[in-house]
């Protein structure tokens, strides 16, 4: 027991003193975090709404893609990445592995099918009467459906919340794009796998601390928004 009260006192102490690599750590997890759900949010929640309201041939087919995709492993999207954007990649002339933004690219592939899955599933559970009204009271096709998501606007927060929730516990790409960089690309995630394989329990206890506190403050947002 004294190991893991040493640990917590030692872990408050580097919270509390503002540890600079817990404050990196920290502060390019929420930064890359943030940028990926803007980016999948100006993809997925367009497919979503365009999935929820047409009907087309293989419909279907996309819905049940867009439910496998929620689950897509991790280093799978890294591995996808990676050839895209290493040097014998077609991307490779932009320089973008091992910096931030190529954890942003990989995060937002990660956070787009759960964007789009939870905007599809609020648009459907809206009233069926929204556009209907909207078309009687003369407004045009794109002003209904602008309508419609106004009126779903929380469930489409609670979307983004979620997608923000899973990139910031991610791990995978994060290792495989960012290269794991102190003060440059290293996340709470990697930290955390990266100290506590060197013994270094307080530091990686420290940062699991502020990780859960985040997990806990976007799930209470979750709740809130799911309760509106």
């Amino acid at each position: 027991m004294d190991f893991y009260s040493e640990s917590l006192t030692t872990a408050l102490q580097l919270i509390a003193s503002r540890d600079p690599d817990v404050v990196s750590a920290v502060t390019v997890s929420i930064v890359v975090s943030l940028w990926s759900t803007l980016f999948a949010a100006l993809a997925g929640v367009p497919a979503g709404v365009a999935v929820a309201v047409a009907e087309f041939p293989g419909k279907r087919a996309v819905v049940t893609l867009l439910n496998t995709l929620m689950a897509l492993p991790t280093v799978v999207v890294g591995l996808f990445v990676y050839s895209l954007i290493s040097r014998q990649g077609p991307l490779g002339e932009f320089g973008l592995l091992f910096t931030p933004w190529a954890m942003v690219v990989g995060q937002t592939l990660l956070a787009i099918p759960i964007v789009a899955n939870l905007t599809m599933s609020a648009i459907k559970g809206a009233d069926p009467r929204i556009v209907p009204t909207a078309l009687t009271l003369g407004a045009g096709p794109f002003e209904s459906i602008r309508r419609l998501v106004l009126e779903m606007r929380f469930g489409i927060m609670a979307a983004l919340i979620a997608a923000f929730g899973r990139v910031i516990a991610e791990v995978g790409v994060a290792m495989m794009l960012g290269g794991n960089i102190r003060g440059h690309t290293r996340t709470m995630t990697t930290a955390i796998a990266m100290e506590t394989g060197k013994g270094e329990f307080a530091l990686g206890l420290a940062l699991g601390l502020i990780l859960m506190a985040v997990a806990l403050i976007v799930n209470m947002a979750l709740n809130a928004l799911q309760q509106r």
